[in-house]
């Protein structure tokens, strides 16, 4: 079913949304700042959890911030921040992250 989920960027209500159809399944608010993008909150719909919303709505919303490349991530929602922490490619995002050391 996460292949079915489109997320966009609702700018005007400073939140990623997540639909399933003309369904809204879910959001990812945030706050902007010059050199920020605050995740404060995400939510899904109890009938959609456990089908690839919240990872779709992290993903594309990361993937995002990466894509611009001019701001920094602040995860204060715990959602963002763990999915963050299981998926380490997008550590360099986060505000305050050390580089990388590994070398190969």
């Amino acid at each position: 079913m996460a292949d079915d989920v489109v997320v966009t960027n609702n700018e005007s209500e400073k939140r990623y949304e997540a639909r399933l159809g003309e369904e809204l399944a879910g959001f990812a608010e945030y706050q902007l700042t010059d050199e920020l993008i605050v995740f404060t909150h995400t939510e899904v719909d109890p009938k959609f959890e456990g089908k690839g919303v919240g990872s779709a709505l992290a993903r594309f919303a990361l993937d995002d911030v990466r894509e611009a490349g001019t701001r920094k991530v602040l995860p204060l929602c715990p959602f963002i921040k763990g999915w963050i922490e299981r998926h380490r490619d997008y550590v360099p995002l986060v505000y305050g992250a050390r580089p990388s050391t590994a070398t190969d």
